[in-house]
């Protein structure tokens, strides 16, 4: 009981735009991996570098690194969007916590389907599975909010959810990768819901479907 009563214990509130300081964090290392492309080597996350060198500390590290310009600049957007609205909901320590939770078990979870499949050249690296992660705070936390895709479609937080899911999940089963992580997004959504119901005792189905 007491450690029930532990992980369901708040955090003071307080808030001081942690998602912006994360963005900054992300920026920065784009900037060194392409000043020395070594780190891209270095702090993404690939199983043979893993257990074959001990470099354990990828599976946090692999979430600031990104491919290109567009990897970093739509993740960064969703992490804005999405993140600087959970952060203000929850607190910037609850955030970060959330942040970091999120981000090293996809990159866990990640590694061990890699080494279940024996995916061992693939270089994970980006905040994809943390933006969704953030996407399905956002839908708990606002189920009411409608975001528009391409600016012009609007969606409802929950359907956009629920649809994400659903796309990922095709294009694993299809084989259809392009060199996206569609298994770290999935992961993200997994984790983010089990952190909902652990620490805040919520069932997204009910917010979504249950009585208003």
């Amino acid at each position: 009981m007491t450690s029930y009563r532990l992980l369901r214990t708040p955090f003071r509130y307080t808030f001081w735009n942690a998602a912006l300081f994360l963005i900054a964090v992300n920026l920065g290392v784009y900037m060194l991996t392409r000043i020395e492309p070594v780190f891209y080597q270095y702090l993404s996350l690939n199983p043979r570098l893993v257990l074959g060198q001990g470099m354990f500390w990828q599976v946090a590290t692999y979430q600031f690194v990104h491919a290109d310009m567009g990897h970093l600049f739509f993740n960064m957007l969703a992490l804005f969007f999405f993140g600087t609205s959970v952060e203000k909901r929850l607190g910037s320590k609850e955030f970060i916590l959330l942040y970091f939770t999120a981000g090293v078990l996809c990159g866990v979870l990640s590694l061990f389907l890699y080494i279940a499949t024996s995916a061992w050249n693939v270089y994970l690296m980006g905040a994809s599975g943390v933006v969704f992660a953030m996407l399905l705070a956002y839908a708990v936390f606002f189920p009411r909010s409608v975001i528009y895709i391409w600016a012009i479609i609007p969606i409802p937080a929950p359907l956009l959810v629920i649809g994400y899911a659903v796309l990922e999940v095709y294009y694993m089963l299809a084989g259809n990768s392009s060199g996206v992580a569609h298994s770290a997004h999935l992961f993200g959504f997994f984790i983010s819901w089990l952190y909902m119901v652990v620490r805040f005792g919520i069932n997204p189905v009910k917010v979504w479907f249950g009585s208003r």
